[in-house]
């Protein structure tokens, strides 16, 4: 079946998906690149923080087109009867939820943030410390996905501020995109 006669996608949904799967890492990598970029040069030289920053910035479109893959791919368990911009909306912001919480974890292990003693506490005399780990994470992370699913789904206005949304970052994906390009040059020019 052609892919413009699919009912889950069409091509401009598709390119829409990939520019909002892409948008969250490659502009964290860049935001982390900016932070090491600085020492990486007073250690080695501007060139070799510039190698650094092309490597994540390839590895980031890498990990993009993976992620927009496995998205689209989860795309087709929505039901066939809602329309692909709907589809695409959906998918579009849990890839965001998804890329934010992926985003907090990475800033707990770099801001070296601490569990609260009343917290740590709790864990240690309890008997089942991993259920209550997964039982709070499940506490936050299942509402940050239901209530925007379920605004999407019930409220045309919301649908149509996730496709804003879309329209707008999509811009600046495409910067991050030529950037990453310019990574891949870099990249092939060092190992050359």
């Amino acid at each position: 079946m052609a892919l413009s006669k699919s009912p889950y996608y069409n091509k401009q949904g598709l390119w829409s998906l990939f520019l909002i799967c892409a948008f969250p890492l490659l502009f964290w990598t860049l935001l982390l690149a900016f932070r090491d970029v600085s020492w990486l040069r007073e250690r080695t030289n501007a060139w070799d923080a510039i190698g650094v920053v092309a490597y994540g910035m390839v590895f980031a479109f890498v990990e993009s087109v993976l992620f927009f893959i496995v998205t689209a791919a989860l795309g087709f368990l929505v039901s066939r009867s809602w329309s692909i911009e709907k589809r695409v909306a959906l998918m579009g912001v849990l890839s965001l939820i998804t890329a934010l919480w992926a985003m907090i974890n990475q800033l707990y292990f770099l801001f070296v943030i601490h569990i609260p003693a009343p917290l740590l506490q709790l864990l240690t005399y309890s008997k089942r410390p991993v259920l209550i780990m997964y039982a709070i994470a499940i506490a936050f992370v299942f509402p940050s996905a239901a209530v925007p699913t379920y605004f999407i789904l019930q409220f045309q206005k919301s649908m149509r501020a996730v496709q804003d949304l879309m329209e707008r970052t999509s811009t600046l994906t495409m910067l991050y995109l030529f950037l990453a390009f310019i990574g891949l040059v870099v990249v092939i020019i060092r190992n050359i």
